[in-house]
């Protein structure tokens, strides 16, 4: 801190309140600033108190950290991206803080059932026998006509999926006990009863119709439905969780369950087409009363599980080159992202303040004499600066990634530097991240551009004839090809339009059932309301400043039977609101990210994910914020004694740097958007046309380096079209382009000059891509609604005559009658027949 020679990073410390009182009150006011914005500071904390029994957990300020406290000089957010969170994380989340009164019921169920049968022992203490014994009774229990008799039995199987926390000491001894239980009712058929259970409770039509005549739905109209969602969420985020110390049976356990989740066996439908139809009938208002956040969440494992994660994509893309016969791949994407690091974020709007008042002083500092300029400047302890001043005196208004550091008086007697503790000196690669990549269509269109330069004519897809071209242009060839890069995705597509051209002669394609197939043919003939279904969801959940009346109650299994009576009870459940909400943005942008679940018309989604984005960017607390109350989390609160809350603890809240799930959100959400608008110029045109810029600038000041690539690529597509002002005033922000993001020779991506900056026809491409797309899914998959004109034709005359036909009853009845009008009636010329 510039007032209180300290140094601090903690985000709630009055430190950091006393800089931002100081940026916001006190720009060239001297010493008496800081008692004065640190007094405004504790005033605004006072008033924010006593408003507090009247504010929600998303009205009150929980660790909020403005975008100018000290951004530029916090570390590097300590976030390594990957398939999910960690298994307690996964785990806590599927619970809300209002269900807690449930796990000592789960618990109370198993128990009297369980004493029935084996009185006067412990689960811990029996042997395997004994275990799969009580564990098929309890499935011998689902099949019970009694809905209550069948629930208590469902509790106390969900109990078993929990690790039967009642004898366990540790969490790590209740993580013990779920492993060993799940493979356990895994091994003993009870996922497959449990499918058929869900199927039967989706199809209560009793339950749906009570649920729309209600006014307000609560936790207990879904009851008998999230305590299935949760043993089958339990089951499945704990096999996919490989350890290095399970057994044999257990891996073949696993690898049998994957490959049946993946198959349609159950109703001739996959359990992931299962869920999405849960979405879509939530969504139409026939099933308010559906926990939607149980359902995307196991919807999201379950598709995970079966397709894999991050790594088998790699392995995955590596055989296929193979086997396609192309190179290997130059670098591993996720790997070179986490060897990266974040660049400094933008600007604040005070820092550019200071940096005008900075370059009036040095205007007026101009009108000095020489000598006593001279003179200023050998005692000036900032004169090394000077340099780097004036060169940034050409970046006017830049909101770059580098932002000024909070300025002193030219007068002022420099502190004394603060001693830091020896650390350990990171080291990073030098160079570019990113080898180089060309498409095929770029060296023809550079060959073209030079042909018909130099020469006068064209080749048309000729790459290989240089007759008549320069050395230089020879040159520049070779270096292209050096770096030509090929995509499983062009050999599929060049192989489609074989298809397309030559339907009779090319044959039929040989479909691989693998889960990726299986699954795309399960949800294709409803692909589009799951897709609506899933964007509605996600703009009820999307973080806004204002109330929205939403037409879908998303809140249906988080809100008690009874709303709270306290302060502490409305924070908690304000607290419960917003972590809900966070988890059902986090689902649905993962599963969006499976390339599958895509729809042909992206017109739709490119709003609402900028919608969504422009929302997250717009509260950039919610990164850093931790929106949970830790010891409410599962298993912690089952295994020790619960402390205290009061409104001060949950003000409070964890000292977590930022917050993982929200973090994880945004990069899936920049991710779709990248997928989306690659190599689409009408989709590019349709973020600048929503002046998506400034939002993604907004994005980089998260200091997390694979979010900021993702921004840094989608602000690379659209710079083309934003002006020379706005890349004369984001010179910084260019330079970090050229630094992170892969480069694509011959890309004039900096000046707007190549051949895609031309006017546009997003209705026009559009239809053009979902016409490829329909044809394609009509040749691949429609088998009954093939071309008449391609079917095979019998020129035998025997073999058709000999054809036995059914005539229909009504023809036999009338037979007389057709022959009279039909045969007898019009004359026939046989000398013409014959011939």
């Amino acid at each position: 801190c510039i007032w209180c020679n300290e140094m601090c990073l903690h985000r709630g410390c009055s430190i950091a309140r006393c800089v931002q009182a100081t940026r916001e009150y006190g720009a060239g006011a001297g010493s008496g600033v800081k008692m004065e914005g640190v007094g405004l500071c504790a005033n605004n904390k006072q008033k924010q108190n006593q408003m507090l029994p009247n504010k929600m957990r998303g009205e009150f300020t929980r660790n909020q950290r403005k975008d100018s406290e000290c951004l530029s000089e916090a570390p590097d957010l300590e976030f390594e991206y990957s398939d999910a969170d960690n298994w307690a994380v996964e785990l806590s989340e599927l619970y809300s803080y209002t269900e807690g009164p449930e796990f000592l019921l789960n618990r109370k169920c198993f128990e009297e059932d369980f004493h029935t049968h084996m009185p006067d022992q412990k689960w811990t203490e029996l042997d395997s026998v004994q275990h799969r014994a009580h564990a098929m009774r309890l499935l011998d229990g689902l099949d019970v006509i009694g809905r209550e008799r069948r629930l208590k039995v469902a509790r106390a199987i969900l109990y078993m999926t929990q690790g039967t926390f009642g004898k366990c000491s540790s969490e790590l001894e209740v993580q013990h006990w779920m492993r060993y239980n799940v493979f356990l009712l895994l091994d003993v058929g009870a996922f497959t009863a449990l499918v058929e259970l869900l199927n039967m409770e989706i199809d209560n039509s009793a339950a749906c119709s009570s649920a729309v005549r209600k006014p307000a739905i609560s936790l207990a109209d879904s009851t008998d439905l999230r305590v299935l969602l949760n043993i089958m969420y339990l089951m499945l985020e704990t096999i996919q969780r490989e350890e290095p110390t399970d057994s044999s049976e257990w891996r073949t356990i696993r690898e049998t369950f994957k490959s049946e989740l993946g198959s349609p066996l159950y109703n001739n439908e996959t359990v992931s087409v299962m869920l999405f139809g849960m979405v879509t009938k939530f969504c139409s208002g026939h099933a308010p009363h559906f926990p939607m956040k149980k359902v995307l969440l196991l919807l999201w494992k379950t598709i995970l599980f079966t397709l894999g994660g991050f790594e088998e994509l790699q392995c995955s893309k590596v055989s296929k080159r193979a086997a396609l016969g192309l190179p290997q791949l130059p670098e591993d994407s996720i790997c070179v992202v986490r060897s990266m690091r974040a660049a400094s974020p933008p600007a604040s709007a005070s820092d550019l303040i200071e940096q005008q008042q900075r370059r009036a002083r040095r205007e007026q500092k101009a009108l000095i004499k020489q000598d006593n300029l001279d003179a200023f400047n050998e005692k000036d302890p900032y004169k090394a600066d000077d340099t780097r001043e004036d060169e940034e005196e050409n970046d006017d208004n830049d909101n770059s990634l580098e932002a000024e550091p909070f300025p002193l008086e030219r007068d002022e007697v420099m502190p004394p530097p603060i001693p830091h503790p020896p650390t350990e000196r990171v080291c990073f690669p030098k160079g570019l991240p990113w080898a180089p990549k060309v498409r095929e269509k770029d060296i023809e269109n550079f060959l073209e551009s030079s042909r018909s330069k130099f020469i006068g004519y064209t080749l048309g897809n000729d790459t290989d004839t240089v007759v008549g071209l320069p050395r230089p242009i020879h040159e520049s060839i070779k270096t292209l090809k050096q770096h030509k890069y090929v995509s499983i995705a062009e050999v599929q597509i060049a192989k489609e339009e074989e298809y397309e051209k030559t339907p009779l002669s090319g044959g039929e394609e040989e479909l691989e059932l693998c889960a990726t197939e299986l699954l795309y043919q399960g949800i294709l003939p409803s692909l589009p309301q799951y897709m609506i279904a899933l964007l509605k969801i996600l703009l009820a959940a999307a973080p806004t400043s204002k109330a929205k009346t939403d037409s879908i109650n998303i809140l249906a299994d988080v809100l008690p039977e009874e709303m709270p009576t306290t302060v502490l009870q409305s924070m908690k459940l304000g607290v419960d609101v917003n972590r809900h909400k966070e988890i059902i943005v986090k689902a649905i942008s993962a599963i969006l990210n499976f390339e599958d679940v895509c729809p042909d018309n992206c017109l739709t989604l490119i709003i609402i994910l900028h919608f969504t984005l422009y929302t997250y960017t717009s509260f950039l607390n919610d990164v850093y914020l931790f929106g949970s109350i830790s010891a409410l989390d599962f298993p912690h609160c089952v295994v020790h004694e619960l402390p205290e809350l009061t409104a001060e603890s949950l003000e409070a809240g964890d000292n977590n740097q930022f917050c993982w799930r929200n973090l994880f959100s945004c990069i899936n959400l920049l991710r779709i958007l990248n997928k989306l608008t690659k190599w689409k110029h009408s989709r590019t045109m349709m973020l600048v046309v929503f002046k998506s810029a400034p939002i993604l600038k907004r994005a980089l000041k998260v200091k997390q380096a694979m979010m900021q690539l993702y921004v840094l690529k989608l602000l690379k597509v659209q710079t083309k079209y934003l002006g020379r002002q706005w890349r004369k005033s984001n010179m910084k922000t260019m330079s970090a382009i050229y630094q992170k993001v892969r480069h694509r020779l011959n890309d004039d991506w900096a000046y707007g000059n190549d051949l895609d900056a031309r006017p546009w026809d997003f209705q026009a491409e559009e239809c053009a891509l979902r016409a490829n797309i329909e044809r394609f899914n009509s040749r691949r998959y429609d088998k009954n609604q093939s071309n008449p004109e391609f079917l095979p034709v019998d020129n035998c005359l025997q073999s058709v005559l000999g054809e036995r036909i059914d005539l229909p009853e009504d023809f036999q009845m009338n037979y007389d009658l057709w022959l009279e009008r039909e045969v007898f009636s019009k004359p026939i010329s046989w000398e013409e027949l014959l011939q």
